[in-house]
């Protein structure tokens, strides 16, 4: 992608059009505030990889095309904003090439591409940025499971001002009108979905405007609170529980764990229910449901995201299994009637939960895992970044290693019926990666396992016959499972008739 310079008329028809001799793969456009300069991040290639982990951006003179500075930031980038006098620009990056996540917040110079980190110790990550002047940045701050709204001036050793504390709404998406007074804020909350809401400067909450979802208050909704936990080794774990909505004391439930892909994401204390994760329609029908952020997980700093690195399906997973005996120790949760479901590096977790750990549970719905690592680094199109920020090696420098952290590699001894549905048009994780553990625990015969492929989907399903299939899918097994009877796999439900997407049985 190239980056073309077009002259509009005053009626807004073409009258000169150029290609500029930037090299790379163009994208995160923006003009600055006088229109002399732009910014563009700029990757070696098109490729997904280089876009990830190689973008830089360049502050280019719009009428020469030729570049002023190169933004001193390696690794993942997320948000560019210029400021106000056209000075500076923040910007959303990683610490370094093997951080992540891009939750730091930088400030650089527009002309020698200098940066600094505005809040080098903080352990948490910057979700939306936004100038309220040209010396004062706003930033929607997250911290664990909970997220605020605060500024910080840009001089050094400058400290951050919280406008809106933690408690609240979960936000994410933030923009501020021009005078710094008043802002539109995209957040959620544990009653209801993504809406806008407003903030007025002195306010000490944000205001919800839009209400898409109005059932949704006249609606009973479960219980959810937050839980932390230790980890084997001492690590704290902090997570989201949706206790089940008729819960009777002194009462055990069964248990849906979901696990987050990434594992660069984590879990906010808001609207947790989607088509791949049950949260309150799960509760509704008798489940706890827990959402846990380990090692690895954004929201806690960098050092804690990096906390899983060379070490896959290691100690991160141990924490949810850990996560797990902490809520049977509560008395909440039936030992037995445990299930486990994630998607993406979740859907690893799900199969390394139904096989290495098989004991620990009785149900597992595994959406587009990783079974197999030697033949994911080999098609996957991020093979660079699962280095860089996961692995941390070469599958040649450690074949023993992937082999080891393979759930494949343990399906003889596993005893959990596993339901494993994937898009087949899915470059981020192939679907040969549910093929093979699905031929190898259909092969050796020991456990109920399903197959259901998606045509037209990728790494994830965006087609509402699709999510419904899935969703009805999810919970058929795990209530025939955790519920009913087990034994062998359910047959397909009546309310998956007349669906447009059939799935293989």
């Amino acid at each position: 992608m190239r980056v073309h310079l077009t002259a509009l008329s005053d009626e807004g028809v073409a009258t000169e059009s150029k290609m500029l001799g930037l090299e790379g793969s163009a994208s995160e456009f923006a003009w600055s505030p006088k229109s002399d300069a732009f910014s563009v991040a700029l990757a070696p290639t098109p490729l997904i990889d280089d876009e990830y982990m190689a973008r830089t951006i360049h502050v280019v003179d719009a009428v020469s095309g030729v570049t002023r500075a190169k933004l001193e930031t390696v690794g993942k980038l997320g948000d560019v904003v210029w400021s106000p006098d056209g000075a500076s620009l923040a910007v959303i990056a990683a610490a370094d090439i093997h951080d992540p996540n891009a939750g730091r917040l930088v400030l650089a110079d527009a002309k020698s591409g200098r940066t600094r980190d505005l809040l080098p110790l903080w352990e948490g990550d910057v979700a939306a940025i936004a100038f309220v002047d040209a010396d004062t940045i706003a930033y929607v701050g997250h911290e664990s499971v909970e997220t605020y709204l605060a500024e910080i001036d840009t001089k050094p050793g400058a400290k951050p001002r919280v406008l809106v504390d933690k408690g609240g709404a979960a936000m994410y998406a933030l923009s501020l009108s021009r005078d710094g007074k008043n802002a539109a804020i995209v957040a959620d909350a544990p009653g209801h979905p993504r809406e806008v809401f407003r903030w007025t400067r002195g306010a000490k909450q944000v205001a919800r405007v839009s209400k898409s979802n109005p059932w949704l208050a006249t609606t009973r909704l479960a219980k959810q609170e937050v839980v932390t936990y230790k980890a084997r080794d001492g690590v704290s774990i902090d997570g989201l529980l949706i206790r089940p909505l008729d819960e009777k004391p002194g009462t055990r439930y069964p248990l849906v764990l979901v696990v987050h892909g990434g594992p660069e994401a984590h879990y906010s204390n808001g609207w947790l229910t989607r088509y791949a994760s049950p949260g309150q329609f799960g509760a509704a029908q008798g489940y706890a449901v827990f959402y846990p952020n380990y090692r690895g997980s954004t929201g806690r700093g960098v050092a804690f995201s990096k906390m899983g690195q060379s070490d896959y399906a290691g100690a991160e997973f141990d924490d949810l299994v850990d996560g797990v005996k902490h809520l049977i120790a509560t008395g909440l949760v039936d030992e037995k009637r445990v299930g486990v479901t994630g998607g993406s590096y979740g859907g690893y977790a799900s199969a390394w939960l139904a096989t290495k750990h098989t004991e620990h549970f009785a149900a597992s719905v595994m959406f587009v895992g990783i079974s197999e690592n030697f033949s994911k680094f080999g098609t996957t199109d991020i093979p660079n970044e699962m280095y860089l920020v996961h692995a941390r090696k070469w599958p040649w420098d450690n074949w023993d290693f992937y082999a080891e952290r393979s759930p494949i590699r343990y399906v003889e001894q596993a005893r959990t019926p596993i339901l494993i549905l994937h898009g087949e048009d899915d470059t981020r994780v192939h679907p040969s990666q549910s093929m093979t553990l699905y031929r190898y625990l259909k092969t050796y015969g020991k456990v109920p396992v399903r197959l259901v492929l998606y045509p037209g989907e990728g790494h994830g399903n965006r087609k509402a016959a699709a999510q419904k299939d899935y969703a009805l899918r999810m919970m058929e097994w795990f209530d025939h499972f955790l519920k009913g009877s087990g034994g062998e796999k359910p047959a397909a439900g009546k309310a998956l008739e007349g669906l447009i997407v059939e799935g293989r049985k």
